[in-house]
């Protein structure tokens, strides 16, 4: 029988979301209920609220959780009820040429669950990055579901589900960022945050943070940043040269998704250095570049999707290095918020006033 759960819908572009009933199917083959704990409300949320993901409406918001298995269905093995999880996006399928290549993080066919939640009138939902987790209980495939240590905050775990994760991993799994090197990050909120953080863990000599707010600037000097860029008043590119000899960056995260700052990116690398783009661009956006350019200065151009990471590899991983010490997950948690107070968590996010708001059921 379907159970009937509050969750946050968005009907139309650009329209408020509501807290509505739903439906939550019994789990199928290879699917799993999960009773959410805790789901961080990310800017993706806001994409897909303003049509800028497809316009596949009404959607269910909410996918950055964390939350306890509460039923499997047939052929699930992998996890039980009771099993304390990150869910992630991406569930790798075992079968595809990366995966039988033996790199699953780049897996060419990850899936969801088959089933749709519905509203109480039987309109189907879609959710937020197959997960639709702003809601007290998800339908996701089984693959979805990375148990972790129940020692962590659900609160913290759950923003490895999808923006701390991809900052992290676009230093240490795209980016290379090694012992000794000079990294700068374009864009420091939450992701860029993250790869500043995720610099550090990688042992980074130099982290230079660039952006046009001086409160993010100051968080990412507090997450390991050891020089920081007011790209208001400051030309970045400049800025990454002088504090590095003239050279460039030997790894350059950009974080905003835009043209402008990927342009920046390009050109405060050093020879033969990286640039990682993790910032979300939109569909209309371009880049011109002189080919020469491209040519002579070497190195590597990188996109980096969800940091390129590797659920059941990095999650257990990144959640014992914060149970030691080593990884400071509670520092990207702003603030706690109901289910209903989404909406207001989406302003406060795009005034800048957050790092991260975390719905907590």
């Amino acid at each position: 029988m379907p159970q009937h759960v509050r969750g946050v819908v968005a009907h139309a572009k650009g329209e408020p979301v509501r807290v509505e009933t739903i439906a939550v199917p019994d789990p199928g083959p290879g699917e799993a209920v999960v009773a959410v704990q805790t789901c961080g409300v990310c800017h993706t949320d806001l994409h897909y609220r303003e049509g800028g993901i497809n316009d596949d409406f009404p959607f269910l918001l909410g996918h950055e959780a964390a939350g306890v298995v509460e039923s499997v269905g047939p052929g699930v093995t992998d996890v039980a009820p009771g099993d304390f999880v990150v869910l992630n996006w991406r569930a790798v399928c075992g079968r595809c040429r990366a995966c039988r290549r033996g790199r699953p993080q780049y897996c060419f066919d990850t899936h969801n669950a088959r089933q749709r939640m519905t509203l109480l009138d039987g309109t189907e939902l879609s959710p937020a990055l197959g997960i639709g987790a702003f809601a007290e209980k998800t339908l996701v495939a089984a693959g979805q579901c990375t148990k972790v240590d129940p020692a962590v905050s659900p609160a913290a775990a759950g923003l490895l589900g999808c923006g701390v994760m991809a900052g992290i991993g676009a230093a240490i799994n795209t980016g290379g960022v090694g012992r000794g090197d000079t990294v700068a990050v374009i864009g420091c909120g939450g992701v860029g945050g993250a790869a500043v953080l995720g610099s550090r863990l990688a042992g980074a000599a130099r982290i230079i943070a660039v952006d046009l707010d001086p409160r993010k600037l100051e968080t990412a000097r507090r997450l390991g940043a050891t020089h920081t860029v007011d790209a208001r008043r400051t030309d970045p590119v400049e800025a990454v040269r002088d504090l590095t000899g003239g050279f460039g960056a030997d790894v350059v995260i950009e974080a905003v998704g835009r043209p402008e700052t990927y342009r920046q990116a390009f050109y405060a690398r050093d020879l033969a250095g990286t640039v990682v783009l993790v910032g979300v661009p939109t569909p209309e956006m371009k880049i011109e570049l002189p080919l020469l350019d491209v040519f002579g200065r070497g190195g590597a151009l990188k996109s980096s999707w969800y940091g390129d990471c590797l659920p059941s590899r990095d999650f257990p991983m990144l959640v014992d290095l914060h149970l030691q010490g080593r990884l400071d997950l509670d520092a990207f948690v702003s603030e706690t918020v109901a289910l209903d107070e989404v909406e207001d968590a989406f302003v406060r996010m795009q005034k800048g006033d957050v790092l991260r708001s975390v719905v907590v059921l």
